[in-house]
């Protein structure tokens, strides 16, 4: 070709048009010159285009042949309508690979283009525009908020993005070009990282990896929309190419929809599984009755099955470890072994001619497949690690196989190219004769191998099926299939499918539903995190709203009848509700706005009328706003603060039937981070309390803490992250802190319950707990819910004079708070009686481990009471407790001890004190080291040698023991202050 290109052109890629293959481009080598040389004739002739810029990638146009984008070397994208004779600039600062063309059916217009743009201050958005029209006047921003880096995905129906939010990964939908919409996983799945699988069945498949999990994903299927996403498969294994890509073992069998094939890691093993209805039902690979050699396997499921290798080959021209074709329904390869779990040993190639039901063995050694005349034959290479001169061919779906030669010398085989059409049947082998040689091409042509093209009497009917149910997606599907042995040619026009005949719907049709979670029963039961009375505030009065069963039916599942209308969800009227969970936000979701820029702020409800509930948003700079209902909002509501400072900005939610309020504190300049707020979750009135902010990562001495104590209009400003305040009044009061450090700006909220007297008890739980423990809030809050629910059947102790708070960290804890009903006539004597008696039913409950609540189907978590006896009742008043005399009197006790060891305190060898003092000193520094100090030991040097300093030595630690009891006894000393000056005795 060099008269062609020219004999000094270095080429670099090749690309042929998917819409046109007579059209080609040829690139240049970017280190010699920078130029594409086009064909529009499959390389007879070319013509030859300077460049001003270095390509180093091409999209083509689904549809029209002349359009493409080119992506350059300085990160700007371009177009061109003439096939590559003409450049025009689209955008700059675009991300690799984040660029996609319209797609036909969705988008307006055709030559519409999507990409993942950068702004000059280093943020990142999702633009769209014309592509050759792409000014700043035409650009449009689908999603008006910042999005993570090379996380646009525009893929048929959907369109995905992620946000940055406060740490954690939170992912957007846009369904056939709707508004974005949060997508919807479990509450508690927490994805460190998420990849789209498949979105070609009018649903996406997801694989998730979760907080707990390393090598491993979950596999989730959402609704037709995109957006609730409902567990498939936990614990699906990853492998990691050759190129460092972490691939997912799931592999979806062509021809058949809705059967998959996965591994799954469990108690340390991996195990081949197959689905027929999308992941609604799993179960295990039965392994061949028989060996290639006739001999029995003795193979018993569960303990034994057929485990397969679902790498996909990184190398286009191999078919990697597992082959299926759609032309061929029902025909599985795969490199597998037989055995307890998924082993690289003993491999051997199997086949399954019946969707999986079955398999049989073809080959002891690894070998690629590929499928010839639309599936009709079979033709095996061995690997190419192993050189050969033979292929191998099946007309009978694997049960015969006869071998060709194709080279007089053994060849490396490292690719093989099937050409597709019925009037040209080659293959062609790529590879080489040694490490050393050049590259050989070898042509095959295989239509001398068919006698005939065939005829009806060639085919046969197959029944698809589930271990013998008939029924697969919810219908019974019937194919045609040569006869095996028939040396025929299929015809051009042959349809596989004969029939398809919709079934009557079972409960196997159906999936659980978003927020609930199959039972070891079956049954779909709603997880603890889940209110299945939550309403959509999109729901107003007079209208209708969908009111889940628990069960959503399988997408694409095509049966009819039978428990349909039993497991679909019910058309209910809205009901009429006060508004509830109103929540007020800015629209990136940070607390801070740059001054005279438009800031967003977005208000929510949980619960209520939309279009019944007005609105009224107070910016706290003088400036407020007011709408007739919620739906006016949708869009947000945008402000321009034209001073810097600290904004209340307040929100209120009102009907007939109620209302609901809520406020953030905006920093007009700053940007946005994360505090946790530590504070007792019960104090006595007018008992001064320490209230602790902790900041993650520590800024020592540059951090500013900003306090909101009740409902004080003006904040506490410190530089310490902790301060000490008395609530004067009973009731539940709400402290906020925010956190300024490094132009960033955080905010955390606690609730605090004021009480004249309470009663506690410290709680632990069965160690399962620990397990599906994330460590954050919200976890907690849904937890202590339910152990509340629990404690609440062993008592009819009234619900708002119960209050249990899980503490952070793991092992899981918790405090459980025994609260007075405000009823004033009653004596205080009385009330504190009736705590006493509650207490006691309590105690005696959790001792006999009546306590528990189901965490997750199979998991059910017991309660148990951490101390031996219930902490004394804590008061204001400084009267004393029968708990703390006794408690006194142990102080007492130890005093007495103490004087005696004070008084014979001279026959005590120096030397052992010297160790006891030691002891005690690395006994400190334990107790010290989650205060971030340590206390070293003393050297015998150090320690006071003269009998003088020693009686003064043994003073100061007999008055130190002293002072440790006193700490002991904890409640009495503290919170009754009944014994003066406790720490100094």
């Amino acid at each position: 070709m060099n008269d062609k290109v020219g004999s000094k052109t270095v080429l670099s890629y090749l690309y042929v048009c998917p819409t046109n293959k007579r059209k080609m481009m040829v690139l240049t080598d970017p280190e010699f010159e920078s130029s594409v040389l086009i064909s529009a004739d499959e390389g007879a002739s070319f013509q030859k285009y300077r460049l001003t810029f270095y390509i180093l990638s091409l999209l083509f146009h689904p549809s029209e042949e002349d359009w493409a984008l080119a992506y350059s070397h300085d990160h700007k994208l371009y177009s061109s309508v003439d096939f590559g004779r003409k450049w025009q600039l689209v955008h700059e600062h675009v991300t690799p690979n984040r660029f996609y063309w319209s797609v036909l059916g969705l988008d307006k217009e055709p030559d519409l283009v999507h990409m993942e743009a950068h702004t000059p201050d280093g943020n990142v958005q999702y633009v769209t525009c014309r592509a050759h029209m792409c000014t700043d006047a035409n650009r449009d921003y689908p999603f008006s908020g910042y999005i993570d880096i090379s996380s646009l995905v525009v893929q048929d129906d959907y369109i995905f993005i992620q946000v940055p939010t406060s740490g954690r990964a939170t992912y957007y939908v846009s369904h056939k070009r709707d508004q974005f919409i949060q997508i919807k996983l479990p509450k508690y799945s927490l994805p460190k990282d998420l990849h789209i699988v498949s979105t070609d069945e009018k649903q996406v498949f997801a694989a998730v990896q979760e907080w707990n999990q390393n090598d491993t994903y979950n596999l989730y299927l959402s609704d037709t929309r995109g957006i609730y996403f409902t567990l498939a498969m936990e614990n699906v294994r990853t492998t990691r190419s050759q190129g460092g890509n972490q691939m997912l073992d799931l592999y979806e069998v062509a021809g058949i929809k809705g059967m998959l094939i996965a591994n799954r890691r469990q108690d340390n093993q991996v195990k081949t599984y197959i689905t027929y209805n999308k992941g609604r039902d799993w179960r295990l690979l039965q392994a061949p009755t028989a060996d290639l050699d006739g001999n029995d396997i003795h193979c018993i499921l569960p303990f034994c099955s057929l485990h397969l290798q679902l790498q996909m080959s990184e190398n286009p021209y191999l078919s990697g470890t597992i082959s299926t074709k759609s032309s061929a329904p029902g025909i599985i390869v795969a490199t597998g072994n037989i055995g307890s779990e998924l082993s690289y040993n003993n491999v051997g190639m199997f086949v399954s001619s019946d969707a999986g039901n079955s398999w049989r063995q073809i080959f002891e050694e690894e070998h690629n497949i590929w499928f010839l005349d639309k599936g009709g034959a079979l033709v095996a290479v061995k690997q190419p690690s192993v050189p050969t001169r033979h292929l191998w061919v099946s007309f009978d779906e694997g049960r015969q196989w006869t071998q060709h030669s194709f080279s007089t010398v053994p060849l490396f085989v490292d690719g093989v190219l099937v050409e597709a059409g019925a009037d040209n049947q080659i293959m062609t082998f790529f590879g080489h004769f040694s490490h050393r040689s050049e590259w050989q091409l070898i042509k095959i042509d295989y239509k001398s191998i068919f006698s005939r093209k065939c005829t009806e009497e060639d085919y046969q009917t197959w029944h698809l099926h589930n271990q013998g149910e008939p029924c697969v997606m919810g219908q019974k599907q019937i194919y045609m299939k040569r006869r095996p042995g028939n040396y025929c040619m299929l015809g051009k026009d042959y349809s596989r499918i004969l029939s398809a005949e919709s079934c009557i719907c079972r409960a196997h049709d159906f999936e659980c539903d978003y927020g609930y979670e199959r039972g070891a029963d079956g049954t779909c039961r709603s997880a603890f995190w889940f209110n299945p009375s939550t309403v959509s505030t999109s729901c107003s009065t007079g209208q209708n709203y969908l009111n889940s069963t628990g069960y959503r039916k399988v997408v694409l599942n095509n049966c009819t009848k039978g428990v349909k209308e039993l497991y679909t969800a019910r058309k209910q009227q809205c009901p009429n509700r006060p508004p509830k969970g109103l929540q007020l936000t800015t629209k990136d979701r940070k607390l801070t706005a740059n001054l005279g820029l438009n800031v967003t702020f977005l208000v929510n409800l949980d619960q209520g009328d939309s279009l019944r509930t007005n609105i009224q948003l107070d910016f706290g700079d003088g400036t407020a706003v007011s709408y007739s209902n919620l739906s006016w909002t949708e869009e947000g509501i945008k402000h321009v603060y034209k001073s810097a400072g600290i904004f209340r900005v307040s929100a209120l939610a009102e009907n007939t039937l109620g209302y609901d309020t809520t406020s953030l504190y905006l920093h007009v300049t700053c940007p946005v981070e994360h505090v946790q707020l530590l504070a007792p979750f019960v104090v006595i009135r007018n008992k001064e309390v320490n209230i602790t902010a902790a900041v993650l990562p520590p800024h020592p001495r540059t951090v500013t803490y900003f306090w909101w104590l009740d409902n004080n209009t003006e904040p506490l400003v410190t530089l310490d992250g902790s301060v000490s305040y008395t609530f004067s009044s009973e009731g539940v009061h709400s402290v906020t802190v925010q956190v300024s450090a490094a132009n960033a700006i955080i905010q955390d909220t606690k609730t605090i319950v004021v009480r004249e007297f309470f009663k506690s008890l410290l709680l632990s739980f069965s160690p399962n707990l620990d397990e599906f423990n994330p460590d954050i809030p919200e976890w907690r809050q849904d937890v202590a819910r339910v152990i509340k629910k629990a404690l609440l059947q062993v008592s009819d102790f009234p619900e708002d004079q119960l209050l249990v708070a899980v503490f952070p960290g793991v092992p899981t804890a918790a405090e459980l708070f025994l609260l007075p009903h405000k009823n004033q006539s009653e004596s205080k004597k009385k009330m504190e009686e009736e705590l006493e008696q509650v207490s006691d039913v309590i105690v005696n409950a959790l001792n006999q481990n009546l306590v528990e609540f189901e965490l997750k189907p199979g998991v059910r978590v017991i309660v148990y009471n951490t101390q031996l006896t219930l902490a004394p009742l804590v008061d204001s008043n400084p009267r004393h407790s029968s708990s703390a005399m006794l408690m006194l009197l142990s102080v007492v006790f130890l005093g007495l001890a103490v004087f005696l060891i004070y008084k014979f305190k001279r026959k005590i060898p120096w030397i052992n004190i010297y160790a006891e003092v030691n002891q005690e000193k690395e006994q400190e520094m334990i107790g010290s080291v989650g205060q971030g100090q340590a206390t070293p030991k003393i050297t015998l040097s150090e320690f006071s040698t003269s009998k003088e300093l020693m009686d003064k030595d043994l003073d100061a630690r007999v008055q130190r023991g002293v002072g440790v009891a006193c700490g002991g006894v904890g409640v009495a000393c503290e919170s009754i202050r009944e014994i003066p000056n406790c720490t100094s005795v």
